[in-house]
């Protein structure tokens, strides 16, 4: 259970696998942002581009289950998630002096609400088998 008074959000294994397959996501969005740009696919390189959009996750989770009291394992807890990775990383690459390029906002809305949703919605609907 959470330990923040007046929130009680289940956890186990479940939640610790979406969260591993969220970040595992968001690495695997920056290493082909940097490959399709023939940039580095060192560790270093790879984090240096994925670390803004993985604090972005991670405030998204945050706020999903304050606001719905519950962790964003499904879809609609993975817009929040998805829509914070965003804003998050973006804010976050602008601060430290990385691109923010219009286009490059568009790709990565795109492919991060593909991963970060796609993942959730085909757990639905393998759960309502």
């Amino acid at each position: 259970m959470s330990s923040a008074p007046g929130l009680r959000v289940r956890t186990g294994p479940a939640i610790g696998l979406a969260v591993a397959l969220d970040a595992a996501l968001i690495v695997t969005f920056a290493a082909l942002g940097r490959g399709s740009h023939s940039e580095a696919l060192s560790v270093a390189g790879i984090a240096g581009t994925a670390w803004p959009f993985l604090a972005g996750a991670a405030l998204g989770w945050g706020a999903a289950i304050g606001l719905r009291r519950r962790p964003p394992v499904d879809v609609t807890g993975g817009v929040v998630v998805w829509v914070w990775t965003i804003a998050g990383g973006m804010a976050l690459r602008a601060l430290t002096g990385q691109g923010t390029a219009f286009s490059f906002i568009v790709v990565a809305s795109l492919v991060t609400g593909a991963l970060l949703l796609g993942w959730r919605a085909i757990a639905r609907g393998l759960a309502r088998r």
